[in-house]
């Protein structure tokens, strides 16, 4: 049993430890170009809040790591089988209901770990903010190594390109598709531009249609990916998540929080 895992520990344990911080994983289910596993996301999402619950646990932390969710919004994706969608306002309700429940049971510092970029999810912070007493806390983890993913990582990572394929060999070697050589059966994970240079820019957004914009859903290059590149970013991220999660477990909540 980890103590600081909920799935994994029992009614006596908890009757006997509290915690200040949940931490709540979220996931996707959907194709990530051909080699790797529909439930990647989850799985990025459940490892990344093992690694930093764990490293908070032992520096003090009193902190939880709820079981990840495992869909979110697959709008653009549908065109590909068995992409699962929850639309973002039923994601939002989903969590609304297990912030409240947390808040019931008096958890008032909540922090979602965010493991998938269609789950576009500042907005529901700022729709519950003055609506709970808990303070709930956004971490899109990808974010915390984005200042030296090019250190990192000879490819920029979109979906399914050198980082997440780096990841899955690391942390699920055993789901990441190969042919008989033992190279990937990844395609290259070229994108399309679309005929508008101020959206191609950046300047211009629009939900992208994934079908469309690519040929098997991955957006980079996987075949430069190793083991060893995302064991040297998990090591980063935990290096900066964790502190994060000790600090926030230690703070006094009070009429300045956060500040």
């Amino acid at each position: 049993m980890r103590p600081w895992k909920l799935a994994e520990v029992n009614y006596a344990h908890i009757k006997s430890h509290s915690y200040e911080v949940a931490v709540l994983p979220c996931g996707a289910t959907e194709p990530h170009n051909l080699h790797l596993p529909y439930g990647t996301d989850m799985f990025e999402g459940t490892t990344v809040g093992e690694k930093i619950c764990e490293a908070a646990h032992e520096q003090g932390a009193k902190v939880v790591l709820l079981p990840t969710i495992p869909y979110g919004t697959e709008t653009n994706q549908m065109a590909f089988p068995l992409a699962m969608n929850l639309n973002p306002s039923t994601l939002f309700a989903v969590i609304t209901d297990l912030v409240k429940s947390l808040e019931h049971h008096g958890i008032k510092k909540i922090v979602l770990l965010n493991s998938h970029g269609g789950n576009d999810l500042k907005a529901l912070l700022r729709e519950l903010y003055g609506k709970t007493s808990a303070h709930i806390f956004l971490c899109n983890w990808y974010r915390a190594i984005a200042d030296v993913e090019s250190e990192l990582f000879t490819h920029k990572d979109d979906h399914a390109g050198e980082m997440e394929t780096s990841f899955g060999l690391a942390y699920f070697p055993e789901l990441v598709g190969r042919n008989k050589d033992g190279s990937l059966i990844a395609d290259d994970g070229k994108v399309a531009k679309t005929r508008f240079e101020a959206v191609n820019n950046g300047w211009v957004s629009i939900t992208r249609p994934w079908h469309l914009l690519t040929t098997n859903s991955g957006a980079g290059y996987p075949h430069e990916a190793t083991a060893e590149k995302a064991r040297r970013m998990m090591d980063l991220v935990v290096k900066r998540l964790a502190p994060f999660l000790v600090e926030l477990s230690q703070s006094k909540l009070d009429e300045k929080f956060p500040f």
